[in-house]
């Protein structure tokens, strides 16, 4: 098979960008996609001469409109998509649950559960009818899909969404030869999670410092798991410092 494809959402900074760099590095076109145009050609641009086989598309993956355009623009710029990773995500404040915003719940969910909807199923349109068929789909879970933590109700209910999402898709890609996989990222030194190496709030309420891994530690999981032959599918992939407090958290 020619150069492999992919898409990685939210990738401008933090897991998206790093996991960008390694797919381009290890010789796939890859399609970097978030908001912010000037963004992502900052992050091409740091791939150096493997920067020719990426292409930038400033995509809102919240709405059905943006994200059609973008799988157009993949498709004529490549031919063909082996693999996607929904890894755009929001965060909503830490504040008491009674206390949130409907618009903060709404934006949280918009981006983390409805844009890996609407991405997956605009991949599922493209992997089904292309040859060879088929293709892999990477969701972007979260410690927070298995446990939770204080005063994080949109950021929680998204990321378990994400987890049902993954489950069901997996079952639907079956028949079309695409496998639908998830990755639960700990705490990985990016804008929405470097707060945790200062101090978050814990299950008792104290607040404590966490650990955390570098996003090039999640950047070649990724990696490991879109590289699987077709017919293996690394289901479910957690990654994680090793002394952060998850294992009997709570």
């Amino acid at each position: 098979m020619s150069t492999k494809t992919a898409i990685i959402t939210g990738a401008g900074s933090g897991i998206g960008k790093a996991t960008a760099l390694a797919f381009l590095k290890d010789g796939w076109n890859v399609a970097l996609v978030g908001r912010r145009a000037n963004v992502l050609d900052e992050a091409l641009a740091e791939a150096g001469s493997d920067a020719a086989r990426g292409l930038a598309v400033p995509t809102d993956v919240s709405d059905p409109q943006s994200v059609s355009a973008l799988f157009d623009a993949v498709k004529k710029r490549f031919g063909r998509i082996d693999a996607l990773f929904n890894n755009a995500g929001l965060n909503a404040p830490g504040v008491p649950f009674e206390e949130l915003p409907y618009e903060k719940w709404k934006a949280v969910v918009d981006v983390n559960l409805s844009g890996s909807f609407l991405c997956a199923q605009a991949a599922f349109r493209v992997m089904k009818d292309q040859s060879p068929q088929g293709g892999r789909i990477i969701n972007n879970g979260s410690i927070s899909a298995h446990a939770p933590r204080p005063d994080s109700a949109p950021y929680t209910a998204s990321k378990h969404g994400v987890s049902g999402l993954t489950r069901t898709m997996s079952l639907d890609g079956r028949k079309y030869g695409i496998a639908v996989c998830q990755v639960d990222v700990g705490n990985a030194m990016t804008e929405l999670a470097a707060r945790m190496a200062k101090g978050v709030k814990q299950a008792d309420g104290t607040v404590k410092a966490e650990p955390m891994i570098d996003v090039k530690d999640v950047a070649r999981s990724v990696l490991f798991m879109a590289n699987q032959p077709p017919g293996v599918n690394i289901y479910h992939l957690m990654v994680m410092a090793t002394n952060m407090p998850y294992a009997g958290r709570g």
